[in-house]
């Protein structure tokens, strides 16, 4: 059941565009080029919906698998270096990339933070550059729970230990977004 949800999980992802940039197994990251679902608010600037955005996908092939134990201080450490080595390798693609230089802003959605607190992990995303905002899913309820459907099984399938303290019933979508400028200054080339 696994290698059917991988397979559906790549069948997906080239439904969507999403491809990968950078080969290196430290790279937590695919990107998509997409456009903004709806307003994107920061401090003095925001994005339109339809404004192009580049999305952030975890290559899940490539996050270390949780210690048996559960995560401890190692494995974060190295989820935290890996995550910022490929933000700098996204900022870097997006230099080079022409088909980037139109880009707003840069995040996505993601079923790993919640906003009601019980998730350290806003905190981190924050002091990364990154805002955190409430999920915005054009279907509502419907879509957001298909979304969490497929978070979920991703997580069963590439993870499976992740899943210890998770309910399904549990989970919630963030949206995390920079703007493009801005991450540029924090993980293009002459940010590093």
């Amino acid at each position: 059941m696994r290698a059917f949800v991988r397979l559906i999980d790549t069948a997906v992802r080239r439904a969507r565009g999403v491809f990968t940039f950078c080969e290196a197994e430290e790279c937590l990251l695919r990107l998509q080029l997409s456009r903004a679902g709806h307003e994107l608010r920061f401090p003095g600037c925001r994005v339109p919906p339809g404004a192009p955005v580049l999305e952030l996908h975890l290559w899940n092939e490539h996050v270390p698998p949780l210690p048996p134990s559960g995560p401890d201080l190692a494995w974060a450490i190295r989820i935290r270096r890996m995550f910022v080595h490929s933000l700098r390798a996204v900022g870097e693609q997006m230099r080079r990339d022409s088909r980037l230089g139109s880009v707003r802003a840069v995040g996505g959605a993601t079923a790993l933070l919640s906003l009601d607190g019980s998730s350290s992990g806003v905190a981190v995303f924050q002091r990364l550059g990154f805002t955190v905002l409430p999920y915005h899913h054009p279907l509502g309820r419907f879509g957001a729970f298909w979304d969490n459907l497929y978070a979920w099984w991703l997580m069963w399938a590439f993870n499976p230990l992740s899943l210890r303290s998770r309910r399904f019933s549990g989970l919630q979508r963030v949206e995390i977004w920079m703007p493009a400028e801005e991450f540029l200054s924090r993980y293009g080339d002459e940010g590093i």
